[in-house]
């Protein structure tokens, strides 16, 4: 770049830097900051417009537009060429801007006379702050240099609107971090919690944006990048000997980006422009973060997360800032990340209060962690660890899918009676703990939870379940980075069984696949997942794993009564080879000498429709059958439960679906063949009561369920809610909720 742009950029990054160190109010260094910008750039005007809210952009400060227009011009995201910016994340350069696609006329702003546009988003890892604007009434599109510098400086705007320099009187900027912010996401585990914030990687704090010495700063930069190679390499080295292609891969892409000259001429050459080497990293990072939002290819986002971590990275060796801040961990921790692995969430344990994550899918590792430790999870809470501080206050409602940070006094209120609600009614639920769930009109119910860490265990005895009816056996899988060896598999089963004393304990083989890789297994690259190799179909193709596992199963019983359950049963033929395997291992053990189960029961989920339709034979021969609610349902209705968009609009209570439970409950009543529901409905009290009634009256869910549906199923009569469930049918109603609401209404009972 020529001599005279790059020391012009230097002197207003320095100007800059003076105005933000300046004792101003908010409002005079926005004036400011817009009056240096126009006159280094030789324009007439320069605007700064920020958000007001998510869908509402507002001219802050200007320089050349009519001075009333400030704070009371503003646009909708999209509205006009700013809000054009603002709304793709992409700078508008034109000559012509009255002729520009989407242009509005403002007359309040006087920009008639302003031919030529340049408006740059203001934008901080991705999250959009604000758009940086010059106009000048000669026809001209500005160049590469001047588009260049323009983004330089919307970078320092966006630091310095983090670090919260223009807020302040006049400015009607609020202070970031200090409002009230509610993150609508979607239900990962349902529960409720109030705590304080602790982030799983606290954020690195710039506070030197402009260095008066590059040739300081390029040192400094190329010494931590060096730093930032060897740590790689190293990292390779180690992860060599695992045998892990997966991990080896995402350490190449490490290494590559690491070496690339391309990533970091960028940030050479914004550092001589006059930022500091933090800052050239965290503009490199933030545009990635910026390219990242508007990629739909799964690689290549994988690939902008590679280089996204490895800016914090460099940006931790840079400022020294590491994970460890000092600060203490609060006593009430809900957990803040963008994502996190299922070992190190049960690495935190049971001192979580809860969790909020920005990606995450209800079937990932760490939904299946957060439930086994009965902790509520939000899951696609958008940006929130851009917003939220470590011991910032905080509130999760699991229920509803909600995360209240820094909450104002009346939404406290509000969320401090719910949980007191709540709290009530578990005093209430406790009462009834030991005592048989018997229905109105006689008819015994089985409540069973589900689990898969010892952690749950305790719970069978204060939640007042009969018996696990789902244990699930790939968590231990999960947790690790290699395959656990059988005798570490013999000694975890054979605790869960003593922990039961003698409650039956349903032991579910491996289920992997679909939303459940293993960290150690090459993932398969499938168009569809949920509906490719997966549980069983993996156990029987390799069968070394499901081996291995039942050998564990076995010796683990020690004598006491075995119960196994396949998953993702589709049809009779794969059943019979999962028990034929199950008779290889009871053969092989008895062949060694080794002590064999005092009895083996054998049973299938049933999780696709074709099983509900299979061979007379199937039914006489598998000892029972545990309908697992989620896949079912999403095989039934089409609906991926990982799509907000869908998974909602099926109701568990719908007509036909309740239809097609009835059926399979006839097959079962045909042949005595014991069968029960395993699933997030089961533990719903509305939908376990419809189960109940059509004849399913064994229900396995988590623990803090069992109470609610247990006072709801001892209060009701079942035959009359079957009639209620007939009457809907006979009426053609797409679903009985309703209908069964008001019948409960009726009787008195209130729902909550």
């Amino acid at each position: 770049m020529p001599d005279g742009l790059e020391s012009e950029s230097r002197k207003l990054l320095g100007r800059l830097r003076d105005t933000m160190a300046e004792e101003a109010a908010g409002q005079a260094r926005l004036d400011k900051i817009t009056h240096l910008t126009a006159d280094s750039m030789g324009t007439e005007v320069c605007s700064i417009y920020l958000f007001r809210d998510p869908e509402t952009l507002e001219l802050c400060a200007s320089q050349g537009l009519k001075p009333e227009a400030v704070h009371q011009t503003r646009m909708k995201l999209g509205e006009g060429l700013v809000g054009r910016t603002a709304r793709t994340g992409k700078i508008v350069n034109t000559a012509d801007a009255p002729s520009a696609p989407g242009f509005r006329y403002m007359p309040e702003t006087g920009e008639e006379i302003y031919s030529s546009f340049l408006g740059v988003p203001i934008q901080r890892l991705g999250e959009k702050l604000g758009v940086l604007v010059v106009q000048s009434k000669q026809k001209r599109e500005f160049t590469a240099d001047e588009v260049y510098a323009l983004e330089v400086v919307a970078m320092v705007l966006a630091e310095m609107t983090e670090l919260g320099a223009f807020v302040g009187e006049g400015a009607a900027l609020s202070a970031r971090h200090t409002q009230p912010a509610m993150f609508r996401g979607a239900v990962g585990q349902e529960g409720t919690a109030m705590g304080h914030v602790w982030l799983h990687e606290p954020r690195v704090v710039v506070t030197n944006l402009v260095a008066d010495d590059p040739e300081k700063e390029l040192v400094r930069l190329n010494a931590a990048v060096d730093e930032l190679r060897v740590s790689v390499d190293q990292m390779l080295e180690g992860a060599d000997g695992d045998g892990d292609k997966d991990q080896m891969q995402v350490l190449e892409a490490y290494r590559m980006f690491a070496n690339s000259k391309g990533w970091l001429r960028r940030m050479e050459t914004d550092i001589a422009r006059g930022l500091s080497a933090e800052a050239a990293v965290e503009k490199e990072q933030s545009q990635a973060r910026a390219r990242m939002n508007q990629v739909s290819d799964a690689y290549l986002r994988e690939r902008l997360h590679d280089l996204d971590d490895l800016s914090n990275r460099l940006l931790r060796i840079l400022t020294g800032q590491g994970r460890e801040t000092g600060s203490a961990m609060p006593e009430d921790p809900i957990l803040i990340a963008r994502n996190i692995g299922p070992g190190e969430l049960l690495e935190y344990g049971r001192k979580l209060k809860g969790v909020v994550l920005e990606e995450g899918s209800v079937g990932s590792h760490a939904a299946i962690v957060a439930r086994a430790l009965a902790i509520p999870l939000v899951i696609h809470a958008a940006r929130i660890t851009n917003e939220a501080l470590n011991g910032d206050h905080i509130m999760v409602d699991g229920d509803q899918g909600i995360a209240h940070l820094r909450p104002d006094d009346t939404v406290v209120a509000a969320f401090v009676d719910k949980i007191a609600m709540q709290a009530k009614a578990q005093e209430r639920y406790a009462s009834i703990r030991d005592v048989d769930c018997v229905s109105a009109d006689g008819v015994r119910i089985s409540l069973q939870m589900n689990a898969g860490l010892m952690a749950d265990l305790p719970s069978l005895d204060s939640s007042g379940a009969e018996g696990v009816g789902l244990f699930r056996t790939e968590l231990q899988f999960l947790i690790r980075n290699q395959m656990p060896r059988r005798n570490e598999l013999v000694s975890i089963y054979s605790r869960v069984i003593d922990a039961a004393q003698g409650k039956r304990v349903v032991f579910r083989t491996l289920d992997i696949g679909s939303d459940k890789v293993l960290p150690y297994m090459k993932p398969q690259d499938e168009p569809n997942p949920a509906l490719g190799w997966r549980a069983i179909r993996v156990g029987l193709d390799k069968p070394g794993v499901l081996r291995m596992q039942l050998q564990a199963l076995i010796r683990a019983a020690k004598g006491r009564p075995l119960t196994v359950m396949f998953p993702f049963i589709a049809q009779y033929s794969e059943f019979r080879d999962a028990r034929a395997e199950m008779d290889k291992a009871l053969a092989r053990e008895l062949k060694l000498g080794h002590a064999t189960p005092q009895s083996v029961e054998i049973g299938a989920m049933l999780e696709t429709p074709s099983l509900a339709y299979a061979s007379q034979t199937f039914f006489e021969e598998v000892e029972f059958l545990s309908i697992g609610g989620n896949d079912l349902k999403q095989f039934f209705f089409a609906a991926d439960r990982e799509n907000e968009r869908v998974r909602r609009r099926y109701d568990t209570l719908n007509v036909s679906f309740l239809t097609f439970l009835q059926d399979i409950v006839q097959r079962c009543e045909k042949t005595t063949t014991k069968l029960s529901f395993c699933g997030e409905d089961a533990g719903r009290p509305i939908e376990a009561l419809c189960l109940a009634a059509i004849g399913i009256t064994t229900l396995s869910m988590r623990p803090a369920s069992i109470g609610p549906v247990k006072s709801l199923l001892m209060r009701t009569d079942l035959s009359a809610v079957r009639a209620v469930i007939d009457a809907a049918r006979a009426r053609g109603d797409q679903s009985v909720r309703q209908a069964v609401k008001d019948h409960l209404s009726q009787e008195g009972w209130a729902l909550s």
